[in-house]
């Protein structure tokens, strides 16, 4: 006799044990419930997650499509046997859309909740992971932080004078040491050092050498926001020895949960939360870090967030007076008003792919070819400078920072002021278009090819010289005053589009004019409006 624990549902779909069967498990004889060609995209239907709902039931699905890109269907049923699966993906929202990108998923679990439906499944974000999410009604899916990062992406980062190490390199590592049999040479000897000690004692005296000062930040009142990640250290180690005074400062001491904010200098709500600290605190200036500081971000007394182009065009202006004429190595989606107060200051601006590994070698490269670049920094924060041996270091960039404000300070100048010509648009947008055709990493290059083709043969559209990865292409005023760059992601099924204006409307402007010309290239193309996704749908021909 077989036993129900729960409630008691009047349509669940049930059979008896066939007479004679001695098996504990047993199949439904009218298998399969659900083919494999559950829906119009998919190979196979696996792993289902079934919940009453609404007076039949609703479910999650893996489906397969036929290149065997694993994603999760949203599925209902009157009766339980008989199911209509949606032939488009479950669209994931949330605060930050940095969370929503995955390689796959797959495996989903579903626990009904005070009037909620958590989904948990497989989640491939930077490797397997755990993805949450929740739905009232099966239709909208709000995502949350991904449970934990896997632990296969702990790592440790070798760096030598000349920059970091390749994969390459890290490979001989592995396979010196497996092999063994090292030489015994003798008379060594083996000790502990506490590491974030000396370092921290480093960024001291680099900033009282920089000054001339034992204590440059007295009088000085900086507030520090560690996010609960490892920056903590940089209140107690470094600002209080140097003189700052540090109240407001808020979470210093680490939590792997991040109860307060994730812990990144972009995130809106970090940028919000860091902001209000410095205001509230009457603050000189706040720090941002990231989890493990190789990212930093500033805030000024007036509470604006110090990030991207800002934080940027701050740190180019530093080693620029330091080191006149020299190369600054950023990511492909600056502003050009970026690279306008770069050369109004005496630099030059090489704009290169995105990825700070990608940014970093890049000035690495230049230098070896006898261009001086003093800076590889990406918008994400990541910024390497060749003084440091290249090593992007949060920690050492503001180090940077709080030498110049500190002499600047002494001087009677606002260290702010040195950005103060600095051009910003009016409007920023970024879109990630997800790509529905199986070989997206085609697709996504004859978009690239066709999107080219069609602004070369338009007046009003004048493509950058150089690109690096993707096209960015300048519109004149009366086509969205501004540019975009429009580029393929290596490892997802997504399309980035920048859209920058310095008029206000010129974001939708040029939004209208991408969405026609890309119909005109390929499509068609799902509607869309400024601050939605867009799905290509079909390939090219």
């Amino acid at each position: 006799m077989a036993k129900i624990i729960g409630p008691a549902l009047a349509n669940m779909p049930w059979e008896d044990k066939p007479a004679g069967e001695k098996e504990p498990i047993w199949r439904y004889s009218g298998n399969p419930i659900i083919g494999r060609h559950g829906n119009q995209r998919s190979n196979s239907v696996f792993n289902s997650a079934v919940v009453p709902f609404r007076g039949g039931f609703a479910g999650v699905f893996r489906c397969d499509s036929r290149s065997i890109s694993m994603d999760l269907f949203a599925g209902r049923s009157q009766d339980g046997l008989h199911w209509e699966i949606d032939d488009e993906p479950i669209l994931l929202t949330g605060a930050d859309g940095e969370i929503a990108a995955k390689e796959y998923r797959y495996d989903a679990r579903i626990t009904p909740m005070e009037g909620k439906y958590y989904i948990t499944w497989c989640n491939g974000y930077h490797g397997p992971t755990i993805g949450v999410a929740w739905t009232e009604d099966f239709k909208t899916f709000h995502q949350l932080e991904n449970a934990f990062l896997p632990f296969n992406r702990n790592g440790l980062k070798f760096f030598v004078k000349e920059g970091g190490l390749e994969a390459s390199d890290i490979n001989e590592i592995i396979a010196v040491a497996e092999a063994g049999g090292f030489a015994k040479v003798g008379g060594g000897k083996c000790e502990s050092i506490d590491f974030m000690t000396v370092y921290a004692k480093i960024l001291v005296d680099k900033i009282r050498k920089g000054t001339g000062k034992e204590q440059p930040l007295s009088g000085c009142k900086i507030v520090v926001d560690a996010g609960n990640g490892a920056g903590g250290f940089f209140v107690r180690d470094v600002l209080v020895p140097l003189g700052a005074d540090t109240t407001g400062s808020q979470f210093l001491e680490p939590d792997g949960m991040f109860p307060n904010h994730i812990p990144n200098p972009e995130d809106k709500k970090a940028g919000e939360s860091i902001s209000k600290a410095v205001l509230a605190a009457k603050a000189d200036l706040g720090i941002i870090f990231d989890t493990d500081v190789d990212r930093a971000g500033a805030v000024d007394p007036n509470g604006r967030v110090i990030n991207r182009n800002r934080l940027i065009a701050l740190i180019s202006k530093i080693l620029l007076l330091e080191f006149p004429g020299t190369t600054i190595v950023t990511d492909s989606t600056t502003s050009s008003g970026l690279a306008k107060f770069i050369a109004a200051n005496g630099g030059v601006h090489h704009r290169f792919k995105r990825g700070y590994k990608n940014v970093i070698d890049e000035g690495i490269r230049l230098n070896k070819e006898g261009h001086d670049c003093q800076l590889a920094i990406e918008t994400s924060g990541h910024a390497a400078l060749k003084e440091n041996y290249f090593l992007d270091d949060g920690a050492y960039l503001i180090t940077k920072i709080l030498i110049t404000m500190a002499n600047m300070r002494d001087q009677g100048k606002d260290m702010f002021s040195l950005i103060a010509s600095l051009e910003e648009p009016a409007e920023a947008e970024e879109f990630r278009l997800n790509i529905k055709a199986e070989d997206f990493k085609a697709y996504g290059a004859r978009v690239i090819e066709k999107v080219k083709a069609a602004t070369e043969a338009n007046p009003a559209f004048t493509p950058a010289p150089t690109n690096y990865e993707g096209i960015r292409v300048s519109l004149d005023k009366a086509h969205g005053d501004g540019w975009f760059l429009i580029r393929k992601s290596l490892h997802e099924p997504i399309m980035p589009l920048n859209i920058e204006s310095d008029s206000k409307g010129g974001v939708a402007v040029m939004a209208g004019g991408i969405k026609m010309l890309l119909e005109k290239a390929g499509g068609p193309f799902a509607l869309w409006t400024v601050g939605q996704i867009a799905d290509f749908i079909c390939c090219f021909s």
